[in-house]
């Protein structure tokens, strides 16, 4: 079937705007609040804190800046372990390595695509003076709190949420960003709700706001002349992104059900495809639905191999691979992307160590160190792949994406 290209290119996920937030924007301008304070900054971090039910929001430059301070207030320092989701976004990471302390990556299991609890129970017996773990919400699906939770308490570990994907998503009723000792969020260009860049710390702890507060602005002590005890750094929010953030939040639920409606119109256009989208239980959670993923079936999958930069496949009649559908959007002039690589197989960390859990059934599994690619996470990069899923695509653009997946597999 010939698809001609779309004139206008369809992102994977850009920026949906209102219009409220250039209002609050020029509010910033013309009260010349411009700065690290003002009205702006004060509502979102009201607003945020009473949306995700935690007591306390600290509006910064960025969700790797909240994440990093997360870990300060963990009191991570060099030579710790801390234990980390491994298929997520190095931001997730990075900020562990930042105060020296050694990331140690847990698989992902299937029912979510996020952290494996029972990878997670593991890794305390290999490492069991790790005080710190932090778990992502993949591509806005929520990550078996419940489980994770009782983990972490269980050894007495400082448990931190990285919902930079999955605001607005639940668990069991309860907000993403709310389940640890300190959660950030993220509302960067791509995010559910944007302010082109910036993040948010959240915490119920009083004592850690206010000290997040004074590290984001170079830790100044409470004197008349810039006095520094402690290193600080720029990590406060602007006055005038944060007006971008106050209009875009009241649309936050509207982004979600469009969200959901482009994942559900994907999973009805595939149903007869030997495929699945990114999982999730519906009758424990509620994600908000950022990204569409889907995952080839084993048995579908013709053969592809991938460097550190580059890929290439061997087109088989009835099946593909994600490289080759990836091709496909592209030249559809639709932005598809692959799943995120797990940080194990990353360049920079493939000597940290890794946690996974083969086998199944009681008495049959078994943990190891990071010498074998049999892991989940490595088996869904191989096989998935995040498909177009901007909220300003049209019902009859999403069918002809659709109709050009479909065509790989003939």
């Amino acid at each position: 079937m010939d698809i001609k290209p779309f004139k206008r290119k369809i992102y994977l996920s850009s920026p949906t705007m209102h219009g409220e937030e250039l209002e609050y924007m020029t509010e910033a301008f013309e009260t010349n609040w411009m700065s690290t304070v003002g009205k702006n900054i004060n509502e979102i971090e009201k607003n945020i804190a009473e949306k995700i039910d935690t007591e306390y929001a600290v509006a910064l430059s960025c969700g790797t800046a909240a994440l990093h301070l997360c870990m300060k207030l963990a009191g991570v320092k060099k030579g710790d372990y801390v234990f980390a989701s491994d298929m997520t976004f190095d931001a997730t990471v990075n900020p562990i390595v930042y105060e020296g302390g050694i990331p140690v990556f847990i698989d992902s299991e299937r029912d979510t695509w996020n952290m494996d609890p029972v990878a997670l129970e593991k890794a305390f017996e290999l490492y069991p003076d790790t005080k710190v773990v932090v778990v992502a919400n993949l591509y806005g699906t929520p990550a078996k709190m419940d489980e994770i939770t009782k983990i972490c308490k269980e050894h007495n570990a400082i448990l931190i949420e990285d919902a930079a994907e999955s605001l607005g998503a639940t668990y069991k009723g309860r907000q993403t960003g709310a389940f640890g000792r300190y959660n950030a969020i993220s509302f960067n260009g791509n995010k559910i709700i944007t302010g082109s860049s910036g993040g948010m710390l959240l915490t119920d702890d009083c004592k850690a706001a206010n000290k997040a507060r004074k590290w984001s602005t170079q830790s100044r002590e409470d004197a008349p002349w810039y006095q520094h005890e402690e290193i600080g750094y720029n990590y406060r929010m602007s006055n005038v992104i944060a007006g971008v953030v106050r209009g875009q939040l009241p649309y936050l639920e509207e982004h979600i059900a469009s969200k959901k409606a482009i994942y559900m119109r994907y999973k009805d256009g595939f149903a007869d495809l030997p495929v699945t989208m990114n999982p999730y239980d519906e009758t424990i959670c509620e994600p908000n639905f950022w990204l569409s993923c889907m995952l080839i079936d084993k048995s579908a999958m013709c053969k592809q191999v991938r460097s550190d930069s580059e890929a290439c496949y061997v087109k088989e009649k009835g099946k593909t691979c994600p490289t080759e559908i990836l091709e496909v959007l592209a030249k559809l002039n639709t932005e598809g992307r692959p799943i995120w690589k797990p940080m194990h197989a990353q360049p920079i960390y493939r000597n940290n160590p890794f946690v996974t859990v083969r086998g199944s059934g009681r008495g049959q599994t078994d943990a190891y160190i990071k010498n074998e690619m049999t892991d989940v996470g490595m088996d869904i990069f191989e096989r998935g792949l995040c498909l177009p899923s901007d909220n300003k695509m049209t019902k009859e653009e999403q069918d002809i994406i659709i109709e050009a997946v479909r065509t790989c597999f003939v």
